[in-house]
């Protein structure tokens, strides 16, 4: 029976979640597995992979071949490495010790750069806010600035018009004591 190491997908549609599985290269994608090695999500950012390295190697030891993707999830995870250096020490290349310390530095090396990188994702992520919030605030600025012109004019129409009425009522006023005047003089 082919054996194959793959992904199973889950999650719903936009939002995909993947298992880690060794299935019969002839069952449906999602269908029967053999043995569930660990879990993919390309959801978050880095991507979040749980994986048993020991299983995976178990089945790679055992014949079983991975698709590209999984291959290069096993080669990010340390699998492909540790299956290499097993087949080092069944060689006699290595001695076992030799092999875990190799695996050991290989997996601090990669610790240091994955922390690395979501160091730089979370400092570029807060200058984004940072220019977001600046260029916010230069909009605010720039909104109450055009707008002050504009309430300044308003003051000065309603300014002008209170004038003229001011001015319309003295002169009905006017005219009307002239009216009132005239008709004194009848």
């Amino acid at each position: 029976m082919p054996v194959k190491i793959r992904l199973q997908r889950h999650g719903k549609k936009g939002k995909p979640f993947y298992w880690i599985v060794a299935a019969d290269a002839r069952a449906k994608r999602d269908g029967r597995y053999l043995e569930k090695i660990g879990t993919y999500n390309p959801n978050t950012n880095p991507a979040t992979i749980d994986l048993d390295v020991d299983g995976a190697v178990k089945w790679l030891q055992n014949g079983a071949q991975p698709t590209d993707t999984a291959k290069g999830i096993l080669s990010y995870k340390g699998a492909l490495l540790k299956n290499h250096l097993a087949g080092g020490v069944r060689k006699g290349a290595l001695t076992e010790e030799q092999a875990e310390e190799k695996f050991k530095a290989w997996l601090e090396e990669k610790e240091n750069k994955v922390s690395t990188k979501e160091e730089k994702l979370a400092k570029a992520q807060a200058e984004a806010k940072a220019k977001a919030l600046e260029a916010e605030k230069a909009v605010n600025e720039a909104r109450i600035a055009a707008a002050t012109p504009e309430v300044e004019e308003a003051v000065e129409a309603t300014e002008e018009v209170e004038a003229l009425e001011t001015a319309a009522e003295e002169g009905a006023a006017a005219a009307d004591t002239e009216v009132a005047e005239e008709k004194k003089a009848e």
